[in-house]
């Protein structure tokens, strides 16, 4: 847990400190495809930037827009699991439906068709991620709110004439809060790798924002020209994040529900 959040807050400070100080490079077209060297540790990309500042922006923009749309899809899919569990009979069904058909349709592909609808945008890349994940979300909260239904404390609410809505905000949605906060968690890295996924591709945010997808869509040509680095280093940021995130999320999975660590020890 230490070194996955140590490492992690050593990304994001970098993240967010290396830019802010050294700022956007313009295009210096002397420097163009430099390999990594003391001046530049990284190396430097098709633009002649500093690639070591400019995989940090893109780290830090990538990180913004996985974590608002890990926040959106995260509150949605709780509205709709906690809704579906609590009311139960046809509203249950027609919104397991609904999930049942989103989960139909490939994420990825879903998600192109959102962005290509408004190329460039970045509320469009936020979005066309948070409408395609929130189902898991969804059918974890609903399951959670079953679960809660049968607690005796449940029982005795609806034995003192508590309204549907009254347990829903007191008893249900309080609860499943921590759950629903270790979902959002996990789908940080998930959207991380489908922002990069949509960038890579062309589709998602504007050239001119400095994302971890853009910065691997210019290396790919790079990379023929044996600037190898263009696409290492970034990768390497990448994978380092998503396991940082991934080992804080498995420690408070272990500690908001125990019920699962004695379950794989046996």
């Amino acid at each position: 847990m230490w070194v996955s959040l140590g490492g992690l807050a050593l990304l994001v400070l970098a993240a967010i400190a290396v830019p802010a100080v050294f700022g956007s490079e313009s295009v210096r077209y002397d420097s163009i495809r430099l390999a990594p060297s003391p001046a530049h540790p990284f190396g430097t990309d098709s633009g002649g930037r500093d690639l070591f500042v400019q995989s940090l922006a893109g780290l830090r923009i990538s990180l913004l827009v996985a974590g608002i749309s890990a926040v959106v899809s995260t509150v949605l899919g709780s509205l709709v699991g906690a809704i579906a569990g609590s009311a139960g009979g046809w509203p249950d069904r027609l919104l397991m439906r609904l999930v049942d058909t989103v989960n139909s349709v490939p994420h990825l592909l879903l998600g192109i068709v959102i962005v290509a609808l408004y190329r460039g945008s970045l509320v469009a890349v936020i979005l066309s991620i948070a409408l395609t994940h929130w189902t898991t979300v969804a059918r974890i909260v609903r399951s959670e709110v079953l679960s809660l239904r049968q607690r005796p404390h449940i029982d005795a609410a609806i034995a003192g004439g508590s309204s549907r809505w009254r347990i829903l905000r007191r008893h249900l949605l309080p609860a499943i809060v921590p759950q629903a906060a270790l979902s959002a968690v996990l789908l940080v890295p998930h959207a991380v790798w489908h922002e990069t996924a949509l960038s890579f591709l062309g589709l998602g945010l504007p050239p001119h924002l400095a994302s971890i997808g853009n910065i691997l869509g210019d290396g790919r040509e790079a990379v023929l020209l044996g600037a190898w680095w263009i696409v290492l280093f970034p990768s390497v940021l990448l994978v380092l994040t998503t396991l940082a995130v991934s080992g804080l999320a498995a420690t408070w999975r272990d500690r908001v529900v125990p019920r699962r660590r004695s379950e794989l020890a046996l």
